[in-house]
């Protein structure tokens, strides 16, 4: 048995330590908005935080955030959650949508940890996560966006 926190609730699963996260959150835990992607922590897609950082959940073991708060896609209500959603929207980022979960996780920590990044510090943050569609000039304009709305104004 591992016990977590996730998305703000207690949470205990009966599997394996060793279980991928990723997997006992879309299997188990009935939450499917984190994807897979590559399996092997190079796409982002999997992207979810753990004691707010961004983590890939497919190389993650349970056992690793045993006792640790997880949050999902589903369970992204801070306020730079809401402004990257709201920003994701505006900026119409998404073309297939396959890789946004992992984008919108990624964007709601490098804004939690630094509330004016550049379009360098942007660029580096998302690197690891990568969209097939190609959006990302659309992506930078989201986090930088978002990053206004955070300070109260509609772009930095």
């Amino acid at each position: 048995m591992t016990t977590l926190t996730l998305n703000g609730k207690p949470a205990t699963f009966d599997v394996e330590p060793d279980a991928p996260l990723l997997w006992v959150l879309r299997c188990d835990a009935q939450l499917r908005g984190t994807k897979f992607g590559c399996g092997a922590a190079l796409c982002g897609a999997c992207t979810v935080h753990v004691d707010g950082t961004p983590t890939r959940s497919c190389v993650t073991p349970l056992q690793a955030v045993a006792g640790k708060a997880v949050t999902t896609i589903e369970g992204l209500d801070t306020p730079a959650g809401r402004a990257v959603q709201r920003a994701w929207v505006e900026a119409d980022v998404v073309q297939c949508g396959y890789c946004q979960s992992g984008q919108v996780m990624a964007a709601a920590a490098l804004l939690a940890a630094n509330p004016k990044p550049t379009d360098a510090q942007i660029d580096e943050a998302m690197s690891g996560n990568l969209c097939r569609c190609g959006t990302y000039p659309r992506i930078r304009q989201a986090v930088a966006l978002a990053a206004g709305y955070l300070r109260g104004g509609a772009r930095a």
